[in-house]
């Protein structure tokens, strides 16, 4: 290979290896990569979808309050806010008193003597009997046995009895002179063979005191229950 050649190879190695460490030099980064990653941000990202609704359990439950104790004064066998009281010596009154209290579903209680009433006692033609001495005294009060009732409570009040010498037995004034009927509404009722209810409901609103007293209907001993839901459906 003769000189000329030889320098043209040389000079033709010399350019490829100038270009090749261009190239190289070119490719080489600037400053090492940063280590260290990027700094996260201290709020928790969350889509609008992700949101949870609030937790319902996160507070405690508030305290249950204790249901309050029924008044003693307060109904209690029905819970019904109408009362039929009722005194009977032969069982007239009482008939019409439990229909009464079936038409209106009303809580019966029946005022029962502490010394209950025989034949002789009931005789209004012997003067010496229980009924004539009791009724010809204005102070009279017969007893009455069994548990009280308290008429505190109820919105109306029907008070049945049957008529005796024109009037209400004494037994009644003591019935009523032993209660508050605070603001109820206050019905009697009577049963005689003729007689009416003359003053028999007036005095007993003046013996009681308390309640709102209305006038009052005789009824007889065949009286129908047509005819008692009649009146009754007339009193409201």
């Amino acid at each position: 290979m003769n000189k000329r050649w030889k320098s043209r190879m040389i000079l033709c190695l010399a350019a490829v290896v100038l270009l090749l460490c261009s190239a190289c030099a070119s490719t080489a980064p600037d400053a090492q990569p940063d280590t260290q990653p990027p700094a996260q941000s201290s709020e928790p990202t969350q889509s609008p979808a992700s949101e949870l609704a609030p937790d319902t359990q996160s507070q405690a439950p508030a305290a249950t309050e204790p249901a309050p104790e029924p008044s003693a004064e307060a109904p209690t066998e029905t819970g019904t806010d109408t009362l039929v009281v009722y005194f009977s010596a032969t069982g007239t009154t009482r008939a019409v008193a439990e229909t009464i209290a079936a038409i209106t579903d009303a809580d019966l209680y029946e005022i029962r003597p502490a010394e209950p009433y025989t034949d002789a006692d009931l005789n209004w033609h012997d003067n010496t009997s229980r009924s004539t001495i009791e009724q010809n005294d204005d102070a009279a009060r017969p007893a009455i046995d069994g548990e009280p009732v308290s008429p505190e409570g109820y919105a109306t009040v029907y008070v049945g009895y049957p008529i005796w010498w024109g009037e209400e037995p004494r037994i009644m004034d003591t019935f009523v002179e032993s209660c508050d009927f605070g603001e109820a509404t206050v019905i009697p009722f009577c049963t005689s063979s003729s007689s009416g209810i003359g003053r028999s409901g007036q005095n007993l609103a003046e013996h009681a005191g308390s309640g709102v007293w209305q006038d009052g209907k005789r009824f007889g001993a065949g009286v129908s229950e047509d005819e008692l839901r009649a009146w009754i459906d007339g009193l409201r």
